[in-house]
């Protein structure tokens, strides 16, 4: 029988780890990296944090929860300065909790500093061990701290060349921020996993994971940070360095598919138009006879739409979303069957009553909330039930910034899609092939070479650019056993 892994948790996606804000220049810079926290919040729903700076210390806020929760204008009064830098966190490496928000603000022997994160280290576990080893105290389980340590035991002249020094330490994806009463820097990993931008806003210049926040404070777009690239911004104006060893980039393919806003353009790509192509190229690789085509809102619903379009069938909405519902829910004494889904997504009868459905999702990873999801759609009066999936099957996790299960958790990494239809009680699955999903991201066209065309899709292939520590006896669970429940 197969384990559910709910957990309390209402969906059944893998989740990025954070996003990243930054500003210099700016009169109120607090309350327009908050308004830019707020355009990322996607990216992060458990901790949101600002430090700010003056020109004279750092002031620093944290707090559990959504970035309209953690601040009122009090908060952002008390973080005075033309500069700063946000964080909104879902935890990766480390756990929940408040000692584990971001951004890491720390006094040590050359000032003060802080940090924000998007990514993940793979030797986190190796680097902690030996700087606690020479007598390092740790205060937090997440990666980051690691590269305040080496920071701050750097003997370089600059704290550029602390930052330098002590990420040339480090390996796997990291996109980010620095702050220091004198500077602000942005650097992006040699391979580019997680994106980082640029931008300007009057006199300002701005940083974010993604170009959405720009647009919210009216600020412009210039352009994304390149692999291995560092900016630096001061009084003396902008420079930029790539002191790392070159890599070939491999950024995450998965941030077309579900991370990113769909209003996003990531590596002069726009996310809403690769997603219309993963559903036109899907149904040419899984077609089916279908009246209607409906999406699992909001990450399928361009792909249905170039789904619905390809075939000749109606793209209608068979599914509703509620937007008022969070990470948890108190469910009733008296439990109701499917209880967290029912929460979230509410089937439209007058659309399904009768019909053969194709419904389109942008991924299965434990096959629990598919399953459920078909179950409603039968339930609301559908006569057919032809799940399509915008993306290939997740068989591998993630070690570079993603929020993934261990692999005997993912369901595709042990069953086949003949299978995992039968477990989800759906008429037919079909899963988008990995060449599909790199022709969608880059417009139709696969140049070849055999290089991953720039991205990496190791959740996918199982082809991790970065070595990274097997998982451990404890989470690598055994592949779960299907049964018709």
């Amino acid at each position: 029988m197969i384990e559910e892994f709910d957990d309390g948790q209402l969906d059944d996606h893998f989740h990025d780890q954070c996003g990243v804000f930054g500003i210099w220049g700016a009169r109120e810079a607090s309350n327009l990296a908050y308004l830019g926290l707020h355009a990322l919040q996607h990216r992060g729903q458990e901790s949101a944090g600002i430090v700010s700076s003056d020109g004279g210390r750092l002031f620093a806020h944290r707090a559990l929860g959504l970035v309209q929760d953690c601040f009122s204008e009090t908060t952002l009064t008390n973080l005075p300065g033309d500069r700063a830098i946000g964080h909104v966190r879902y935890s990766t490496a480390g756990g929940a909790g408040l000692k584990n928000a971001q951004p890491i603000a720390v006094d040590f022997a050359a000032g003060s500093i802080a940090v924000a994160h998007n990514g993940n280290f793979t030797n986190f576990d190796d680097a902690k061990a030996r700087l606690e080893a020479q007598g390092s105290i740790f205060q937090s389980s997440s990666d980051t701290e690691v590269v305040v340590h080496l920071v701050a035991r750097s003997r370089a002249k600059t704290n550029v060349e602390r930052i330098v020094e002590a990420l040339a330490q480090m390996q796997g994806a990291f996109s980010m921020l620095f702050l220091t009463t004198d500077e602000l820097v942005a650097v992006r990993d040699p391979y580019g996993f997680r994106p980082l931008c640029m931008g300007i806003l009057k006199d300002a210049h701005v940083f974010a994971s993604e170009p959405p926040a720009f647009e919210l404070i009216g600020a412009e777009y210039l352009r994304d940070l390149e692999p291995g690239e560092m900016v630096v911004v001061n009084r003396a104006g902008v420079t930029s360095s790539r002191p790392f060893e070159p890599k070939p980039q491999r950024s995450c393919i998965f941030e077309h598919v579900y991370f990113a806003r769909p209003d996003s353009m990531l590596g002069g790509v726009s996310v809403y138009e690769a997603r219309k192509r993963l559903g036109t190229i899907l149904a040419e690789e899984q077609p089916c006879e279908v009246d209607v085509a409906i999406a699992v809102p909001d990450s399928g619903v361009a792909s249905a739409m170039g789904f619905a379009a390809r075939l000749g069938v109606p793209y209608d909405m068979g599914l509703i979303r509620s937007h008022y519902v969070g990470r948890t829910f108190i469910e009733p004494a008296q439990s109701i069957r499917h209880f967290g889904v029912k929460l979230k997504l509410s089937p439209v009868r007058k659309v399904l009553e009768g019909k053969r459905v194709a419904v389109i999702d942008d991924s299965i990873v434990r096959g629990t909330t598919s399953r459920k999801i078909v179950k409603m759609l039968r339930d609301a009066g559908a006569k057919e039930v032809h799940l399509r999936i915008s993306s290939p099957p997740t068989r591998w996790p993630c070690f570079y910034g993603i929020d993934t299960p261990s692999r005997g958790e993912l369901i595709a990494s042990s069953h086949s899609p003949s299978e995992i239809a039968k477990y989800i009680t759906s008429d037919s699955l079909g899963y988008l092939s990995i060449e599909g999903l790199h022709r969608a991201v880059l417009g139709g066209n696969v140049p070849g070479g055999g290089e991953r065309n720039g991205f990496c899709d190791a959740c996918f292939s199982g082809e991790y650019p970065v070595p990274f520590v097997s998982e451990s006896p404890a989470t690598a669970k055994r592949a779960l056993p299907l049964a018709s429940v």
